[in-house]
């Protein structure tokens, strides 16, 4: 099987001027506050991944299928409606009650976080997370 190229890829773009443009001064506080909670747990440079994930390290993965690629280890996204939060949770091992009680005001897809508001998230439970994915992945927070 012919592996077609992810659609989302790592960019030159500023991760900066990404959250400096976003349109609400909340998110852009959020966004910061992110960047600076991921850059200080995986010690790793922020980069974007298509025009609105931020994300930190790289994991090559392949599927039975033979599909294959590479995405970040972690990373988020301060979209408009809410803050994605990807790398942190797997709907396949985790149920959403539990997730829940652990960070917070928080919703759940297959296998991203998502958060309306940051300040209603467990920051400390974040971290741990964050630590968590990065240290599976054979990665060092130190």
């Amino acid at each position: 099987m012919a592996s077609a190229e992810n659609k989302t890829q790592p960019t030159d773009a500023a991760v900066v001027d990404y959250i400096q443009a976003l349109p609400t001064e909340r998110r852009r506080e959020e966004g910061m506050e992110l960047l600076r909670v991921f850059e200080r747990v995986t010690g790793a440079p922020a980069v974007m991944w298509g025009p609105s994930i931020i994300g930190f390290g790289t994991h090559h993965y392949k599927y039975d299928s033979g599909r294959e690629g590479d995405e970040p280890i972690v990373a988020f996204s301060p979209r408009k409606g809410a803050i994605s939060l990807y790398g942190l949770y797997s709907a396949y091992v985790e149920p959403l009650e539990s997730l829940q009680a652990d960070l917070g005001a928080v919703t759940a897809g297959k296998g991203c976080v998502y958060a309306k508001r940051l300040d209603k998230v467990d920051m400390d439970n974040l971290e741990r997370r964050i630590r968590n994915a990065w240290e599976r992945e054979g990665r060092s927070c130190d």
